[in-house]
């Protein structure tokens, strides 16, 4: 690496860091009261299971241990106290295997590190620390294609131009170069001798055709041919029995696309084989669709499907902050978790759900939450009380920016005011400008977003009833336009009660309403500032979740 190189990252990265000052006044309203007083702290009642709170990195944009601008394995692990100290006690990160592109998601070799990350004696270090402190680590995993650039294509492409050379299929081959018909990996890749009409997906290789869904550079494997599922059992067992959790698979939906069933019978293919080397291994997986087609997928043996009717600009949480209407209400989103709840276990009696607000793919929270402070906890703690396994992406938690080009959304994350461990992020981002302070600065605010997801991932961790319990939508009557609503979640024949406000106003419910007599507060959420109260009735404060058992 020359020094002028190492100049310009720095300079880049020191661009990325003034960018993120620009509005960093912003992290906290003068009407938000402080938190300091907060007097319901229970203890810690964590189970290993695979319920968890998953936090999600972008590994080349999270954590720079060496100073070359590019975030890697050491920086992750360098973070490990303060990802476990939030409350999460999962991780998944994206792609981590040798690629030409900056995202990873064209795999080179699937049983090696990025150099750009470190070393594979690094990630086993990585592994065995998070064991250590009790966090389940998920790694992508891309079945659907692999790089252009993978031995696998190099050879098919090469053979895929030769005439057959006439010998029989189970003889050897008379080529000097492997003919299409003796080289097994013509037969891990759909070829064509025309591009199929009206096709856009498909892309030339000599005198033939190759799909490719993502990009020329990601060409299709195909996934019921057993030497690729061969291939894909070592796979998952070499990473296994590396110490890893389980498994993100990526673009699930397109393994065979528009074709439901057949990507079913994938998933329990791989997932009934992953639990032959790991019996509690957990596997979640990508299917960007509708809500009925993607809980189809819980009919699989897949553990969770990532809950996208909760996420984005146009999914439920940021519906429910953003806009008013019964259709949006405290009362329709109580309604929607218990839908979701009901319609995975349709499916699967074991089904885990895995909501999310945003993640590599989409714009940042923040911005879809308008930048808003309150609006920005609310929608957190709406995510960090349903059912199932949330997952927050790096950086959410702070307010980062980033929308509009894929590049934006996996901006450096920020950790202080010096820029330490900032990376400089992809090389195509567009400038950035964080409203809000880094994770030094908001740790030190009661009130700042950061404390805001702390706690409230404290009180799922206090209470093991919130992410495994069944949801039952209790009557508030009198309630006007639903934007106070409460539901009960019971796990264990223990049960525990979910208040939500999402009003200007402090809310005065009854004991009878809320079966208070036999409960007690157990603790809260405020984006707005206030504390509740409970004697004779339940007082709670404008835009905030309380907590009864």
């Amino acid at each position: 690496m020359t020094s002028s190189w190492i100049t310009t990252i720095k300079r880049t990265a020191a661009a990325v860091l003034t960018a993120a000052a620009v509005l960093i006044s912003g992290c906290s309203s003068p009407e938000t009261s402080s938190m300091t007083n907060y007097r319901y702290e229970q203890e810690l009642n964590i189970i290993n299971d695979n319920c968890r709170n998953y936090y999600q990195i972008f590994v080349g944009s999270f954590c720079d241990s060496n100073g070359d601008g590019i975030g890697d394995l050491n920086g992750v692990a360098s973070k490990l106290d303060y990802i476990q100290d939030m409350g999460f006690n999962g991780i998944w990160l994206t792609p981590i295997m040798p690629s030409r592109s900056y995202h990873k998601y064209s795999v080179e070799d699937y049983y090696s590190i990025d150099p750009q990350f470190g070393t594979m004696e690094d990630f086993e270090n990585l592994a065995s620390e998070c064991r250590n402190r009790g966090i389940k680590l998920l790694i992508d995993l891309v079945m659907n294609h692999s790089s252009r650039y993978h031995p696998w294509f190099e050879s098919a492409s090469q053979s895929i131009r030769q005439e057959p050379c006439g010998a029989p299929a189970d003889s050897g081959c008379l080529s000097e170069i492997s003919c299409p018909v003796h080289n097994k990996y013509v037969g891990y890749y759909y070829f064509a001798d025309e591009k199929p009409a009206g096709s856009a997906s498909w892309y030339p290789v000599g005198s033939k055709w190759y799909q490719a869904v993502f990009s020329e550079n990601m060409p299709e494997l195909k996934l019921d041919n057993p030497d690729v599922r061969a291939e894909f059992e070592n796979i998952a067992k070499f990473w296994l029995d590396k110490g890893i959790g389980g498994f993100r698979l990526d673009a699930v939906k397109e393994y065979f696309t528009g074709d439901p069933d057949k990507n079913i019978e994938t998933l329990d293919w791989f997932c009934d084989y992953c639990r032959t080397i790991s019996p509690d291994c957990y596997i979640v997986g990508e299917v960007w669709e509708s809500f009925t087609t993607y809980t189809k997928y819980y009919a699989s043996s897949i553990d969770s499907v990532f809950g996208f009717t909760m996420a984005e600009a146009d999914g439920k949480i940021a519906k429910t902050v953003n806009l008013s209407g019964s259709a949006n209400s405290a009362e329709s989103f109580a309604q929607a978790m218990a839908t979701v709840e009901q319609t995975i276990a349709k499916y699967s009696a074991t089904g885990i759900d895995a909501p999310f607000i945003g993640n590599h793919d989409t714009d940042r929270a923040a911005g879809i939450l308008r930048y808003d402070t309150v609006r920005i906890k609310e929608a957190a703690g709406l995510l960090l009380t349903m059912s199932g396994s949330p997952f927050v992406y790096y950086g959410d938690e702070i307010g980062l920016s980033g929308s509009g080009r894929d590049e934006n959304k996996r901006a450096p994350m920020i950790w202080d005011a010096d820029g330490t461990g900032l990376t400089c992020g992809p090389s195509d981002m567009e400038r950035q400008e964080n409203r809000f302070a880094g994770v030094e600065g908001q740790l030190s605010d009661p009130d700042s977003i950061l404390n805001y997801y702390k706690r409230a991932l404290r009180i799922r961790n206090e209470n093991p009833e919130i992410a495994r319990g069944t949801t039952e939508v209790m009557s508030l009557s009198g309630n006007a336009g639903g934007d106070i609503a409460a539901v009960k979640r019971t796990w264990n024949n223990e049960s525990i009660i979910i208040v939500y406000n999402l009003t200007d106003e402090a809310a005065e419910l009854s004991e009878a309403a809320l079966e208070t007599d036999s409960r007690n507060i157990r603790g809260y959420l405020a984006a707005s500032g206030g504390e509740p109260a409970l004697s004779g009735a339940l007082t709670v404060p404008a835009h905030s979740i309380v907590f009864l058992k």
